[in-house]
């Protein structure tokens, strides 16, 4: 006879594993770094920890999160450490650690990735308000670049229909999530540039970027550098719509526009058609207002017009002017003379007034001249006096040093005859005729000794 086995149930086999692990492995501390965190309304926090091959659901009741002193580090990308109890949620059939205490042991390793770039681009300039676009007014057709299977770009037309039914929206499906999520987006957007510009036959003058709520992985290609890049470089505007309001890609610091969810740019990037169809009621009323005050004001200047003397009798008008014309002549032709004759009197006024400084500048130029005249007189009188007693006492040194005079006191000059002055006896020999000079004639001898 075979023996039936014990078949359990689910619950039984659920409760069975959660003793297990409560017993073999019952409290424990762990470290890991916090992803796709939820907070509910109850006060329960959801959340889960992982390390680099491994990850461990994790939840946080209110009563213990109350009592921990501090909750700053509750957010995706926190490195924790979290103290409790292995346990099994079976209404899922999954184990999960009950926390009861919990301390923040830094930054996660993804969440150090994100601030590095995020400083870098920050530097380069990409985040200043400098750099942003003013979105159009009323664009004509819409670039969207997301998932074509989830939910996001349902949500998004699903409002963009309701608020303007007739809006183009150009789809460009992308991955969102996973390897090569960052350059697929970075693709579409740069294909959405070269063949949607301004320039092209059917141009997006918008464009919404983004994804659903998630965890820090699943946003993760949002914050890679060549989608932030690509936002940054793209000529069209661009609104970035990642995750949920609490997230902040970093494609939302680089773009023209961040929206907190896909649905809330779908009403951002273009206001409600009824509010437009308003507005142009409004300035058409304006319009047939303003028009109608202007035809009242002219049908009313008609009427004064009309029955104004000017059209009744326009000859009189015409009187009036002439009349008008003919004293306004007479004035003129009054305040020609008037200036003529001021000009004519200040002409002459100049015309004497230059006489008399011409006379005053002659009269000062001959008494400059007299003066200068006696001067040189006076000068040329001292100096030939100079010069006449500098002659008279040349002449008197010149009669001093005259050998003549000299002779006349008894002095006498001998010289060689032919020759020049005997100075010495040692100038003249035997036999040499010498010529003596007196004062009154010569006496001619000859050397007999010497």
């Amino acid at each position: 006879m075979v023996e039936t086995p014990h078949i359990l149930s689910i619950t039984e086999l659920t409760r069975k594993i959660k003793g297990v692990l409560t017993k073999e492995v019952g409290q424990v501390w762990v470290e890991g770094e916090i992803s796709n965190i939820k907070q509910y309304s109850s006060g329960h926090t959801y959340f889960v920890l992982k390390d680099q091959s491994a990850q461990l659901s994790a939840v946080l009741f209110a009563n213990a999160r109350a009592a921990l002193a501090n909750t700053a580090f509750l957010k995706d990308g926190q490195r924790v450490r979290a103290g409790g109890g292995i346990s099994v949620f079976e209404g899922r059939g999954q184990y999960q650690l009950v926390v009861h205490k919990m301390e923040s042991a830094g930054v996660g390793a993804l969440m150090e990735r994100y601030e590095a770039l995020k400083k870098k681009l920050n530097a380069e300039g990409l985040f200043d308000k400098s750099h942003k676009k003013p979105l159009p007014l009323l664009p004509q057709r819409i670039g969207v670049v997301t998932s074509p299977t989830g939910a996001v770009i349902h949500d998004m037309l699903n409002v963009l229909n309701r608020r303007f039914s007739n809006i183009q929206v150009l789809l460009t499906p992308v991955k969102v999530q996973g390897v090569g999520a960052a350059a697929s987006i970075a693709r579409a957007l740069g294909w959405l540039n070269e063949n949607c510009g301004a320039e092209s036959e059917r141009p997006v003058d918008i464009i919404i970027v983004g994804r659903g709520g998630g965890s820090l992985e699943d946003l993760w290609a949002f914050n890679e550098e060549i989608v932030a890049r690509a936002v940054f470089t793209s000529v069209i505007p661009v609104i970035s719509a990642v995750g949920h309001e609490v997230d902040f890609a970093l494609s939302d610091f680089v773009a023209d526009l961040r929206a907190p969810t896909p649905s809330a740019a779908a009403e951002l990037v273009i206001r409600p058609k009824q509010e437009f169809e308003k507005l142009i009621k409004q300035r058409r009323d304006d319009i047939h207002r303003l028009l109608f005050q202007q035809h009242r004001l002219l049908a009313q200047r008609l009427v004064q017009l009309s029955e104004s003397a000017v059209l009744r009798r326009p000859e009189q008008m015409i009187e009036r002017y002439s009349q008008r014309v003919d004293y306004l002549d007479m004035r003129l032709q009054s305040a020609a003379r008037h200036e003529a004759g001021r000009a004519r009197q200040r002409a002459e006024q100049i015309f004497g007034r230059m006489q008399l400084l011409r006379e005053r500048r002659f009269s000062d130029l001959r008494a400059r001249l007299e003066g200068a005249r006696q001067s040189l007189n006076s000068s040329v009188a001292v100096l030939i006096e100079k010069k006449k007693n500098r002659v008279e006492t040349s002449e008197r040194q010149l009669v001093l040093l005259n050998p003549l005079k000299v002779i006349e006191r008894g002095y006498s000059l001998t010289r060689i005859e032919g020759g020049g002055l005997v100075r010495s006896v040692g100038d003249v020999t035997p036999g040499l005729s010498l010529v003596t000079q007196l004062s009154d004639g010569f006496i001619r001898s000859e050397v007999e000794k010497s």
